[in-house]
């Protein structure tokens, strides 16, 4: 199907509706293996993140935070009010409250027998809460645009008119390092293509406007990352900057499972995060209308190998080459977190040993 140009009247709330009892799941096969004990499944289809990012884009009518009933133990987020998403005047109260604790105890009776080169890694089994592989899990070290997943969360608890248009402004090309975008200063997309954009393609100046379009301004933004990090029991994190390029943006990988884990509950993420790719239709007054095909950063996500829920990469210097995922093999459920790999074939080199040794692992 071909994607018509998304305007500003067509373009809408990046809420969805949809519950995930009602999805169809995909089974996947890694590797290739007919053997029905090798394949993987997620709770919903990874194949169809394209059209559903497409639906989020278009969907005309209002809907409200939801919990997403993914079948990983005990999250939840609960709302003290409802925020109806679509409209100019929407309210939303903050005080939600999340469990990011797990059924059953953290423990090593399991682990799964790899080695890992990158880092810091930490394999959560988020169906008993098990710890089934760490790697200096409990070390803060620099996340790069991992935090582009607190960002999202943020800008979605805020209850913003997601059809809002946003201009990129010269101050969203500056940061604490210098960085390529494909994007331009005058460049106009709604507040949920720049959400997809950052999610999918990790631009940094579309969570650098976010975060300045913020109620408040950008400081009032940091603020509530710190303060949404407090209430995950996010003990080792602090953010800087919602791209990323700030170095004194760090966590423990042990911490960002708890941030994985809370981005779970957003049906938004979910979607827009595994998108393998996305035609935008860019406007700009000075330098012309054009179409920016961007595709994700993650190859994992782009080659639809593995059964992926949640994916964001990061880089910079001071963090090396870092990915957190959300997968489910064998109908188990597992978040993944690698920090610091020195190159990025260490990086998706031990993604895919994980990945791997997580289908051949024996359960109770």
């Amino acid at each position: 199907m071909k994607l018509l140009p998304l305007t500003k009247q067509q373009l809408v709330v990046a809420m969805i509706s949809l519950s995930l009892g009602s999805i169809a799941q995909a089974a996947l096969t890694i590797n290739g293996s007919a053997d029905t004990g090798s394949s993987a499944r997620m709770s919903w289809g990874g194949a169809d993140s394209l059209s559903e990012a497409r639906n989020i884009m278009y969907k005309s009518n209002d809907s409200t935070i939801k919990k997403v009933d993914n079948g990983y133990g005990t999250t939840n987020i609960t709302n003290s009010k409802t925020s109806s998403f679509g409209s100019s005047n929407n309210s939303y109260n903050n005080a939600n409250s999340y469990n990011t604790t797990y059924r059953g105890s953290f423990g090593s009776s399991s682990m799964i027998p790899i080695s890992t080169d990158s880092r810091s890694v930490a394999v959560i089994d988020a169906e008993t809460g098990e710890s089934i592989y760490e790697k200096n899990a409990d070390v803060a070290r620099p996340m790069a645009s991992i935090t582009k997943l607190m960002t999202a969360m943020v800008v979605l608890d805020a209850g913003l008119d997601m059809r809002e248009e946003i201009t990129l402004d010269p101050e969203d090309f500056v940061g604490p390092k210098r960085a390529s975008s494909n994007l331009k200063s005058g460049d106009r997309l709604n507040r949920a293509e720049m959400l997809l954009m950052a999610l999918m393609k990790s631009e940094n100046p579309a969570a650098k406007s976010l975060s300045r379009n913020y109620p408040g301004g950008y400081d009032a933004f940091i603020r509530a990352m710190n303060r949404k990090a407090q209430e995950l029991g996010m003990t080792t994190a602090y953010f800087g900057d919602p791209t990323g390029l700030d170095k004194r943006n760090v966590a423990s990988s042990n911490d960002l499972v708890k941030m994985v884990r809370a981005a779970g509950n957003y049906d938004v993420i979910r979607r827009f995060s595994t998108t393998k790719s996305y035609d935008f239709y860019v406007a700009n007054y000075s330098n012309g209308n054009r179409t920016y095909k961007a595709n994700n950063t993650s190859s994992l996500v782009r080659s639809g190998d593995y059964p992926i829920g949640i994916s964001k990469t990061g880089f910079i210097n001071e963090a090396g080459r870092c990915v957190v995922m959300e997968t489910r093999v064998n109908n188990r459920p597992a978040i993944i977190v690698i920090l610091g790999a020195n190159s990025s074939a260490t990086r998706w080199g031990d993604a895919k040993n994980i990945l791997n040794s997580l289908v051949t692992r024996r359960t109770v």
